[in-house]
C-alpha cells in the first residue's frame, strides 16, 4: 500500500519512523514550507530519499501533478495545520486517516488537549478518524480513553499519555486499512463540541471563580499559552501548580506565603501553590522570585 505522510514537527517525524519500522511503503511526504530551521519530518524524508512537496503548494497544478505521480493509496495526517483540499483527498485510493487528541466528537478543533482539563473533565483520549471536508467530523476508525489525573497539565497529559499512544494508534490504523479491516463509525453530531484555539483571551484568571476552576485553567494552559494574572502593571503567567482545599482568611488572589521557590495563592475554597511564573517577555523563574507575600493578583484587563 502506497502511503503519503502529511505532517510536521516531532509528531510527524515519529509517525514517519513508526510506519517505516512497521514495513509500510511511504512514497511521498508533505510538510509546511520550510523556514530557516528545517522541519524534522522534512529532513528525515530527505535523508531517506523520499520526495517532499510543501503542503500549501498542493493547491498549485505543478506540485499537485508531482503528488499524483506518487499514486497514493492512503494519506496519513500527522499534525497538519495547512488546509488540504478535496482533490488531494480524492486522489488517494483509500482517502486519509488522521490523529486527534480527544474523544471525538467532543473537543473538535485545534486545542483539544487544553479544553478537557480547563473544563474539569476527568477523561480524554485519542481518536483516529477518516478525513472529510469538515473539521474533525469524519468517521471514527479507533479510539482509546485516558484518565486525566488531578494534577495533570496539558503538557503531561499529551507528552506522557496521548502522544506515544497516538503514534501507535495511527500506525495500527494504517495496518487495518491495508488489511481491509478498518471500520468507519459515524460520529454522533449531537454530542459534538468545538472550542476555539486556546489563546491569550482564554488565559485570564478570574480569582472570583471557585478555586478548582482557577486550578483547572492554570493546568489546562500549562505549558502553553500559560494562565495569566495581573500584578499592578505587570502581567505574569503561572505554571507548575497544585491545589490544596482550605479556608483562607485572605482575599482571593492574595499571595499568602512563599517557600522553596513556590508561592501559595488564596482562592475561593482553598489555595493554589505555584512553582514557576513568567513575566511578559522574560524567561520562566521560580514563582517566589517574582511574587512576595501580600501581593494581590487580579484578572488581566
Amino acid at each position: 500500500m502506497r502511503i503519503v505522510v502529511i505532517g510536521q514537527a516531532a509528531f510527524g517525524l515519529d509517525v514517519f519512523n513508526a510506519l517505516r519500522e512497521a514495513g509500510e511503503e511511504i512514497v511521498g511526504v508533505s510538510t509546511p514550507r520550510q523556514k530557516s530551521r528545517p522541519d524534522p519530518l522534512f529532513e528525515a524524508a530527505g535523508e531517506a530519499g523520499i520526495p517532499v512537496v510543501a503542503t500549501p503548494d498542493l493547491r498549485k497544478d505543478e506540485p499537485f501533478a508531482q503528488y499524483l505521480e506518487w499514486k497514493p493509496d492512503l494519506l496519513v495526517f500527522a499534525f497538519v495545520t495547512d488546509i488540504v483540499r478535496k482533490r488531494v483527498l480524492d486522489a488517494s485510493t483509500h482517502g486519509a486517516i488522521q490523529y486527534h487528541p480527544s474523544l471525538l466528537p467532543k473537543h473538535r478543533g485545534r486545542s483539544a488537549m487544553n479544553w478537557p482539563i480547563m473544563s474539569g473533565s476527568t477523561k480524554t483520549g485519542n481518536t483516529i478518524f477518516w478525513v472529510d471536508e469538515g473539521i474533525d467530523t469524519g468517521p471514527i476508525l479507533s479510539q482509546e480513553e485516558f484518565e486525566i489525573e488531578p494534577e495533570d497539565t496539558m503538557g503531561s497529559l499529551y507528552f506522557q499519555k496521548l502522544y506515544p499512544a497516538g503514534i501507535k494508534a495511527l500506525a495500527d490504523g494504517v495496518r487495518q486499512v491495508r488489511e481491509g479491516t478498518a471500520p468507519r463509525i459515524k460520529q454522533d453530531d449531537s454530542q459534538a463540541s468545538y472550542e476555539p484555539p486556546a489563546g491569550p483571551e482564554h488565559s485570564k484568571i478570574d480569582f472570583q471563580k471557585p478555586g478548582p476552576v482557577v486550578f483547572n485553567l492554570v493546568r489546562g494552559l500549562d505549558p502553553s499559552p500559560g494562565a495569566s494574572a495581573q500584578d499592578g502593571e505587570r502581567l505574569l503567567r503561572l505554571y507548575d501548580a497544585s491545589y490544596r482545599p482550605g479556608s483562607p482568611d485572605e482575599d482571593p488572589g492574595t499571595v499568602v506565603s512563599a517557600a522553596d521557590g513556590s508561592v501559595e495563592i488564596a482562592v475561593i475554597g482553598g489555595f493554589i501553590i505555584v512553582a514557576r511564573a513568567q513575566l511578559e517577555g522574560e524567561r520562566k523563574a521560580a514563582a517566589a522570585d517574582l511574587l512576595e507575600p501580600g501581593t494581590v493578583l487580579d484578572r488581566p484587563a
